[in-house]
């Protein structure tokens, strides 16, 4: 896809994922204590809803619809044959049982406009690990619901249900798991709910289109759970190609209701011009990396969500090499509101969060050298929404309005208020450097025509662009960084100028270890 990222770039080399212990659909055992102050009573109803979906996945019919096609699984081959023969918008119903695709890499289903998959109790639709693809093609508006996809072996980057990355496909009550690459692709309009996502080799989806933007993407009341089976970034590294759920140029998501957990690296990651986010009343824990980022895009709303036990693996990796980047379990990365791109909201809003015993907590950063058409800009060949030639972006005209401000995303419009922050620091297991809350900038030098050179960035990202703290609650020893690594501060120098954050916000340091 070309879109690589160094996320840290104060570090001098990107995080190796360590192999979780196990995976799967229960939750994390409880062998860990609990923090002495509880969470919120939001919070933990929310817990409480978690979308368990992989141990208990709902039932598709018994027995075909009135006017189905039956698929039998002792017929090798016969969904995409039938699906071949049969006219747009028809119903296959697949018998219980091990369904199978003809023994060639490029066999798949390749589904009509409007045609709709339904299993049976027990229906799997199994690759064999012969098979790259489940179901490709360009048809629009098709349905999967209540099948299980397992054993395709989709190249790095491609996925196995949606592989052309189709608009208005529903996929809906099914289970897909055990595949490399994606589980599934997604294409605009795309609706994802009550699935389960299980221990895919590199995401279990990438919300990926070759050509053209991905629209009113719904991902709702999933569990996404064990994936980045392949330990993508260990074998690429530094190539930002994993995740639960990546993200690309997304204009329009609501992602609400999911639980991830336990995947290796990020739990959800928005990568790259993404814009009009709404991420909310999800359940993110034990995610070996960061719970979210979200990275040179515009424009969220991150609310009412439970985050908790994540970036544990990757924060003490990059503590135990003496690292003194603030890896944070939230993650904003020249990212922000900005009233020139249509969305529901101007503002990066992060509200109403409960941030549980995490390695850190939420980290506004931006590099002074990632801009567009500089060759420190990981997300090659793209520019910002506002400045779409990026050849624009060169001397002299770089150096002044408005392309000065144009051709870098800017973490800016970032309010961050009515949260609450929770580190015992003997359930986390740590004595320095899981405590941190963070704005700040490297310091810039590179390419030698850049206009962002020196402390400029810095100075902005932490005075000037409008990224608030305020009205949020604190228990335990939490410590502060502002503009770079080495300005630690405690509670009441983050409050005081020259930073002035965090008013109407308090601090219990006893309560929380």
């Amino acid at each position: 896809m070309g879109n690589e990222r160094r996320h840290w770039a104060l570090a001098a080399a990107p995080l190796a994922l360590a192999l979780l212990a196990a995976t799967g659909c229960e939750s994390t055992p409880g062998a860990r204590a609990e923090p002495k102050a509880a969470p919120s009573t939001s919070a933990m109803s929310v817990a409480r809803s978690v979308a368990r979906v992989c141990a208990k996945p709902a039932a598709g019919p018994a027995k075909a619809p009135a006017g189905a096609v039956t698929v039998d699984p002792a017929v090798v081959g016969d969904l995409a044959a039938k699906t071949k023969s049969s006219p747009p918008h028809t119903t296959f119903w697949l018998r219980p049982g091990k369904h199978r695709l003809d023994p060639d890499r490029y066999a798949q289903v390749v589904p009509k406009e409007g045609d709709r998959y339904l299993g049976a109790p027990g229906a799997v639709l199994d690759g064999g690990m012969k098979n790259q693809y489940a179901f490709g093609g360009a048809a629009r508006d098709v349905t999967v619901r209540y099948l299980t996809v397992q054993g395709f072996v989709a190249p790095p980057d491609e996925g196995v249900v949606n592989h052309d990355s189709a608009d208005g496909w529903v996929i809906e009550h099914a289970t897909i798991q055990d595949n490399s690459g994606a589980g599934l692709m997604a294409g605009a309009r795309q609706q994802v709910r009550a699935s389960c996502l299980r221990d895919n080799g590199q995401y279990g989806m990438n919300a990926y289109k070759p050509k053209g933007r991905i629209s009113g993407l719904v991902v709702e009341g999933n569990e996404i759970v064990g994936n980045n089976t392949g330990d993508w970034e260990r074998r690429r590294e530094g190539c930002g190609c994993t995740g639960g759920i990546k993200f690309w140029a997304v204009n329009g998501a609501d992602v609400r209701g999911n639980w991830v957990h336990d995947n290796r690296g990020t739990g959800l990651w928005a990568d790259t011009n993404n814009n009009d986010f709404r991420i909310e009343n999800n359940v993110l824990e034990a995610n070996d990396g960061a719970a979210l980022i979200y990275e040179t895009s515009y424009n969220a709303v991150i609310r009412n969500n439970t985050i908790r036990r994540n970036n544990w693996v990757e924060g003490r990796r990059a503590a135990d090499r003496g690292d003194t980047f603030p890896f944070a379990t939230v993650y904003v990365s020249e990212s922000g509101g900005e009233p020139r791109v249509e969305a529901r909201t101007d503002k990066i809003e992060i509200y109403r969060n409960v941030l549980e015993n995490n390695w850190s907590g939420i980290t506004l950063w931006e590099n002074a050298d990632r801009f567009c058409n500089s060759p420190a800009n990981t997300s090659s060949g793209d520019c910002t929404l506002l400045v779409r030639d990026t050849r624009r972006c060169a001397k002299p005209a770089i150096a002044r309005a408005p392309l000065y401000a144009g051709c870098r995303w800017k973490t800016q419009r970032v309010d961050i208020h009515g949260n609450r922050f929770v580190l015992d620091k003997s359930v986390v297991n740590c004595t320095a450097k899981c405590d941190r809350m963070a704005v700040l900038a490297n310091y810039g030098t590179y390419p030698d025509w850049s206009p962002y050179q020196g402390e400029r960035v810095a100075e902005a990202i932490t005075r000037k662009q409008h990224n608030r703290w305020h009205d949020n609650v604190y228990v335990g020893p939490w410590k502060f960084v502002a503009h770079d690594p080495s300005q630690v501060l405690d509670f009441a120098q983050w409050q005081v100028a020259p930073y002035q954050q965090d008013a109407g916000s308090t601090l219990d340091l006893r309560a929380g270890g």
